[in-house]
């Protein structure tokens, strides 16, 4: 039989669960090829430790250079493109033939779609943002903090509300009285979680001191003013503005032939493959609907448990098995 070459966009929680796996599955005739633009693993989970210090950045990251010792090969590169008629990923280090895709390039984020957003927030997103906001939440001397959503979806449902809390912890320790917010467009937390999970987190940033601020539309962000204007044309001011961007599929994706209208890929909900054979899709890059009516949240554990999936299955085609395993939507 001859080998096989899996291609694999994107080294995040799914990426590189795949490549793992299917390391440990196949024979070295097979060729596994992981691509990511950066040089390494950022565990973005620890953004929000490290925003108060309680996580160092050496502790977040994990360079892809021992995945060569794996078998696995890495190339450094952004992705130009995708030839699916012929197979092929074009990318800025040359192009990459391919038998099997996984494409697990994430959601990108878009700051500049709110206005006033790059000049007035921290960006909770982005690894140099938050060490700028580390460095200067030590002198902070203001009293209010605004952790603020621009818009849906975004990834990791819980983290404005996390990063609210842990702010309100940092400040407390600090002996400082600051009054700690959170301003999203959605209606509750965490909206498919359930009703009952959103009241559990809005208990607890009632118990913390933390003033909530649901179904609320920011429009721009006045950072000479350090206001925040809603879109129903109310004031809030802050001394200090947290913010989660704009999220939206890569260009190199949503102008694509396998994007819905939205930008994301569609999939096969249980298997993760998307309209063309042999390609799958997994992680932040996917739309799939749920029975409640709601997208699947954009969260790393899916990711990492999607990924379990599509490498079970690849490897079962290769080697004539069956590509049984399913995801059932747990995370």
């Amino acid at each position: 039989m001859a080998g096989k070459t899996i291609c694999i966009l994107g080294g995040g929680s799914g990426g590189l669960v795949v490549a793992n796996k299917l390391k440990k599955s196949l024979s070295a005739e097979h060729k596994i090829v992981l691509v990511d633009k950066l040089s390494y693993h950022l565990f973005n989970p620890s953004l929000l430790w490290l925003m108060v210090g309680w996580r160092q950045i050496e502790d977040m990251k994990r360079d892809f250079s021992p995945l060569k010792r794996k078998g696995i090969d890495f190339i450094q590169a952004e992705v130009n493109g995708i030839d699916f008629n012929n197979q092929a990923v074009s990318t800025t280090a040359g192009n990459v033939k391919y038998d099997y895709l996984v494409i697990s390039l994430g959601a990108d984020i878009y700051p500049e779609r709110l206005a006033g957003f790059k000049e007035g927030a921290y960006n909770l997103y982005q690894l140099s943002e938050v060490i700028r906001l580390r460095d200067d939440l030590a002198n902070f001397k203001g009293d209010k903090v605004a952790v603020m959503v621009s818009s849906i979806p975004f990834k990791c449902p819980a983290a404005p509300y996390e990063a609210a809390l842990i702010l309100n912890a940092y400040f407390k320790r600090q002996n400082k009285n600051v009054q700690v917010q959170v301003v999203s467009p959605e209606p509750q937390p965490m909206p498919v979680a359930g009703p009952a999970m959103g009241q559990a987190v809005v208990s607890l940033l009632n118990m913390s001191g933390i003033q909530y601020m649901p179904n609320t539309t920011i429009k721009t962000v006045k950072a000479d003013k350090k206001e925040l204007e809603t879109a129903d044309g109310k004031s809030i001011p802050f001394d200090m503005l947290v913010g989660v961007p704009s999220h939206g599929a890569p260009a190199v994706i949503k102008n694509s032939s396998i994007a819905a209208e939205t930008g994301w890929i569609p999939v096969n909900a249980k298997n993760l493959q998307t309209k063309i054979e042999n390609v799958y899709a997994i992680g932040d890059i996917t739309a799939i609907p749920l029975p409640v009516g709601k997208p699947l949240p954009k969260a790393g554990v899916f990711a990492h448990l999607e990924a379990e999936v599509v490498a079970h299955n690849i490897a079962a085609k290769i080697k004539g098995g069956t590509a049984d395993k399913e995801f059932n939507g747990d995370g």
